[in-house]
């Protein structure tokens, strides 16, 4: 019986860029917590069932291939409606197509609910240090 923190990781939608998933889930790991790595190529009703079965407090999704905006929309509602609103919500990655001012795009994934929000090259130490932060 373990009573480590659950957190989802996965990469949304049509993406497959497995290094950064790889990368996280060991950091995560080595910090204490319990990853449950959903892998690549993940729906949204995935990480929300997931996060349902396990009891998870977070759910971290990574979107490298530009599409992360069509991918992302809609899974704080999803988590509303399946009753977990409470879930932390992080996003990251290359998570708009072309050149657009990060603030920007933190603006606008925040609005669809998301409680961070990574650029492209953020180290997991900063995600790491946001989470425990977050789940106090």
């Amino acid at each position: 019986m373990t009573n480590k923190t659950k957190v989802i990781l996965g990469v949304i939608g049509a993406d497959c860029h497995a290094v950064g998933n790889k990368i996280l889930n060991h950091a995560l790991t080595a910090a204490g917590y319990e990853v449950i790595n959903l892998g690549v190529l993940v729906p949204q009703e995935e990480f929300v069932n997931a996060a349902i079965e396990t009891d998870a407090r977070a759910i971290l999704v990574a979107s490298l291939y530009g599409h992360g905006e069509i991918d992302c929309r809609g899974l704080r509602d999803r988590c509303r409606e399946a009753g977990i609103e409470d879930v932390l919500l992080y996003v990251g990655g290359n998570l708009v197509v072309g050149k657009t001012d990060f603030k920007e795009v933190e603006q606008k994934f925040l609005a669809m609910g998301y409680d961070k929000v990574y650029e492209p090259g953020t180290l997991p130490d900063k995600v790491l240090a946001d989470l425990k932060e977050d789940l106090k």
